[in-house]
């Protein structure tokens, strides 16, 4: 694999100039999802204190495990939600420009600080996290032995549109760094809904109720599942996914996204 990935890098070189596709200025490599050192420190990881349920950052100082008001009157079918960054600046850019311009070359990048924080690696060879000077919260996903990386789907339609589901990518990447498998067809995506952009959590919970269903046949008795997705806004989606995964049998079922909207 080491091999063809230098080759590939290789022909990236040829076809597009080794900068920074947010500046334009500096060096950046295709291994870095030409984002450059600097526009990297414009990314902010999320730190302790957070909602040990849905991720959710506190800004004080909270020495133990809290759950944030916004989790007291919702029913969650996830053990918890976590996102390495939060989805600003540089990150929800490079996101949006991903996701709805096919602008793949970005992926190294936003693949790259989800497995930092859910790995515990070094993402792209440095030392340590960018934009960050506090001490990172625990690799929570080395705390269970997990069976599965699910990507939230996306409805067929949608999926034809865009020509790629980035859940899918982003947990194809994540698989060899965490030795998970990746099953991308026990979950499947029934109902076409309207873009949850501009709803409230209610009419997200509601727009996103029995839009998931398991492929016919699946069974995942007993089975501890990640969820995996790009961003997390209010978890009305991934939270109707858990549903139906626990409803089939998974014992366990957590979240893991790039980026958090706070």
């Amino acid at each position: 694999m080491a091999p063809l990935m230098r080759w590939v890098n290789a022909v990236l070189a040829l076809v597009y100039p080794e900068c920074c596709q947010i500046c334009r200025k500096a060096r950046a490599t295709p291994a870095e999802g030409f984002v450059c050192a600097g526009c990297r420190e414009d990314v902010r990881f999320i730190e302790a204190p957070f909602c040990r349920r849905c991720g959710m950052p506190f800004q004080g100082q909270i020495n133990q495990e809290f759950e944030c008001s916004n989790c007291l009157d919702v029913v969650w079918h996830f053990e918890y939600a976590r996102a390495a960054v939060h989805a600003k600046g540089v990150v929800l850019d490079v996101i949006h420009r991903y996701k709805y311009t096919r602008q793949l070359w970005f992926e190294p990048f936003l693949a790259g600080l989800l497995s930092s924080v859910a790995c515990g690696t070094s993402p792209f060879g440095m030392k340590s996290r960018p934009g960050s000077g506090a001490t990172p919260a625990p690799a929570l996903i080395s705390e269970v032995d997990w069976d599965l990386l699910i990507p939230v789907p996306l409805h067929p339609v949608k999926e034809r549109e865009r020509e790629f589901n980035q859940a899918v990518r982003l947990a194809r990447r994540l698989s060899p760094v965490s030795s998970i498998p990746t099953d991308c067809k026990v979950l499947r995506r029934v109902i076409q809904t309207r873009t949850q952009t501009r709803l409230s959590r209610e009419e997200r919970l509601q727009n996103v109720r029995n839009a998931f269903e398991l492929r016919k046949g699946a069974d995942l008795s007993g089975k501890r599942v990640i969820l995996i997705d790009d961003v997390l806004t209010t978890g009305a989606t991934t939270n109707a996914c858990a549903e139906v995964l626990r409803g089939g049998g998974a014992s366990k079922v957590c979240v893991w996204t790039v980026a958090r909207r706070t």
